[in-house]
């Protein structure tokens, strides 16, 4: 047969599939991947976890003047473990992120699998601009509010572990959030979410991101509330604004596409 008699039978997708085995393999080698990344990340980590602890606990000292203490003889330790791991993560994400999309692809078509790859970059650059933004905007608002919050008749004295808990909470939820945007777009490139139809769920979309900004700020104030509301809605807007520019059916097409 000739190549123009088979491509009508040609399914991309049919031709990836794996049996059972297979995916067990190809799961088991990208989890070696991430665990493998993950642990020379959290290596590198240990040799800067004072400069980092000194980094993340800068908005609280600079705010009341006072340093954070340990009440538990391994507090400390503790601490050194926590920040060490969850600094080799953000290490690690790039390679976690791509065996991720990786382990998934085989089961997109060739124009779906391009989107995604090319989405990448954008995806670990937003996660970063959005811990920035939780870090050096959300987390000082909030450390000072709650250091000046009844401060004439408490003496505050926060301890190194739920502080760190705290930051870590924020920045991690915050730079998740901030992929919205290429998330949606990838959707609707692939055809399963159109423009017109997520602008149609802009009241549940405005009261689930409030939802979301009241679970995610450690504050009841609602200035804390609208710092981290404001931005969830702009990404939301945005990406459906790149969903009615993106959006393309899905069907199946030739590997020659």
């Amino acid at each position: 047969m000739t190549q123009g008699e088979l491509s009508p039978q040609y399914d991309p997708v049919e031709e990836s599939r794996m049996g059972l085995f297979e995916h067990l393999m190809e799961l088991r080698s990208r989890m070696i991947w991430i665990v493998g990344a993950l642990l020379v990340g959290t290596v590198v980590s240990f040799l800067f976890v004072e400069p980092i602890l000194a980094i993340i606990t800068a908005p609280v000292v600079g705010a009341s003047g006072k340093s954070l203490i340990a009440i538990g003889p391994t507090d400390t330790i503790s601490i050194f473990f926590r920040v060490g791991f969850v600094s080799g993560a953000v290490i690690a994400m790039p390679v976690m992120v791509y065996q991720i999309v990786a382990f998934i692809a085989p089961g997109l078509y060739p124009h779906e699998k391009r989107a995604l790859f090319m989405l990448l970059p954008g995806v670990m650059m937003l996660f970063f601009l959005g811990a920035w933004f939780a870090f050096n905007i959300m987390v000082p608002v909030a450390t000072s509010f709650l250091q000046n919050f009844l401060g004439s008749v408490i003496d505050q004295e926060w301890t190194i572990d739920r502080y760190v808990n705290f930051v870590t909470r924020i920045v991690f939820w915050i730079g998740v959030f901030f992929e919205t945007p290429l998330v949606i777009a990838f959707l609707a490139r692939i055809g399963l979410v159109t423009g017109p139809k997520l602008l149609s769920y802009w009241r549940q979309s405005i009261v689930g991101t409030s939802i979301i900004a009241a679970i995610i700020t450690p504050t009841v104030d609602p200035v804390n509330m609208m710092i981290v509301m404001v931005p969830l809605i702009v990404l939301y807007f945005l990406g459906v604004g790149l969903a009615y520019i993106l959006y393309r059916p899905r069907e199946p097409r030739d590997f020659s596409e």
